[in-house]
């Protein structure tokens, strides 16, 4: 059948629309028409060159729409269903068995191979192949085939234009508190950079026990809004003194936790230095391959301090977005005010801006 795309045809390339040809069904497929689909900064540094994607290929990891039909194998959704699509996983390794699938030992080849396991894509044009299955999905196509294992159902009274971006930054920001931080009563806990990423993770956050949460921007709106979503308070990172408020605002205790979302090593640095005893950071910003932190380690031994990397909030995504649903859906999560909607056809302008930070969480509506 013949669907409408936006391929990035070349690294720095305006998207292009056009229409391509999806291939058949295969058995752990799952043939989805796109309602909605967030556009995420993972899909910017792609296009950028960033990673390693071959181009051309239809990008696109935060869909949602209904399922049109489904493979032989597939058994947790039919048609007529609503569906969030999330990251891909093989569902075989020990990681994926272990219920820790954001660390599927196959992530590069189910995500940004832009491939089948087996080499195939499922979108062509003229004969040509592009590349598709981006993290199982591709979302950027009017209609696409998905691999079952990025696949989450959903209540179909939900609305799909705003749970979309569910499927990737936000489950990030809001994972990686409530999945791998987990504060308790009196917790103290900053974030760096208040995007889509980071103000979900100030929302979760807010539906946890934690005291004193703290925002830091060099955008004075960005920081007014993490104020009205949660943060107890708000930094400018651009600050020298931004070590010394961080101190002062904890009492001289340090932070128990720092999520970064900046990927910049000064940023990280200041997030470690700024630990209390015990204390744990963790990074979830894409940088270049081979990005460095100096981390101090003299002084710093007798904290017990930890630095992690964090994939997509360490979350199940077929339990954890219906949970962020039901807390958005009980006031608690409030991440629909982060939401610029664009019809598709101006998806180059929501990435723009994006970019420009005129959008927090573009979404392209088919």
């Amino acid at each position: 059948m013949r669907t409408r795309a936006a391929v990035a045809e070349a690294i720095g390339a305006p998207l292009a629309i056009r229409e391509l040809e999806l291939d058949e069904l295969r058995a752990d497929e799952v043939r989805v028409r796109m309602v909605a689909s967030g556009v995420c900064h993972t899909d910017a540094v792609v296009r950028g060159g960033m990673i390693p994607t071959p181009l051309p290929a239809v990008l696109g990891h935060e869909g949602a729409g209904v399922v049109e039909e489904v493979g032989a194998e597939v058994t947790r959704v039919r048609p007529g269903d609503h569906v969030v699509l999330s990251s891909n996983s093989c569902g075989r390794c020990a990681e994926c068995l272990r219920g820790e699938q954001a660390y599927c030992e196959d992530l590069f080849g189910r995500n940004f191979a832009a491939r089948r396991p087996d080499g195939s894509t499922w979108l062509s044009a003229d004969g040509t192949s592009i590349g598709s299955g981006f993290f199982g999905q591709s979302s950027f196509s009017a209609v696409s085939n998905v691999a079952e294992r990025s696949i989450v159902k959903v209540d179909p009274d939900v609305d799909l234009s705003i749970v979309a971006p569910l499927g990737c930054g936000i489950n990030t920001g809001a994972g990686t508190v409530l999945n791998e931080f987990r504060p308790g009563a009196g917790a103290t806990l900053a974030v760096f950079g208040t995007g889509a990423v980071g103000l979900a993770a100030v929302m979760a956050a807010r539906t946890t026990a934690t005291t004193r949460i703290i925002a830091v921007d060099v955008v004075p709106q960005r920081l007014e809004l993490a104020r009205e979503l949660g943060a107890t308070d708000t930094l400018d990172g651009a600050d020298p003194e931004l070590a010394e408020q961080l101190k002062s605002l904890t009492g001289g205790h340090g932070l128990d936790f720092a999520l970064d979302t900046t990927a910049r090593p000064s940023t990280l640095r200041v997030a470690v230095d700024a630990l209390a005893v015990r204390g744990v950071a963790a990074e979830v910003g894409s940088a270049h391959a081979g990005t460095e932190v100096a981390l101090e380690t003299g002084a710093s031994l007798n904290k017990g301090w930890t630095v992690k990397t964090v994939i997509q909030g360490s979350s199940v995504p077929q339990v954890f977005i219906p949970a962020l649903i039901e807390l958005w859906r009980q006031g608690r999560f409030p991440f629909d005010r982060l939401i610029s909607h664009y019809p598709f056809a101006a998806i180059e302008e929501a990435f723009d801006d994006s970019a420009k930070g005129v959008a927090i969480k573009p979404v392209v509506v088919f």
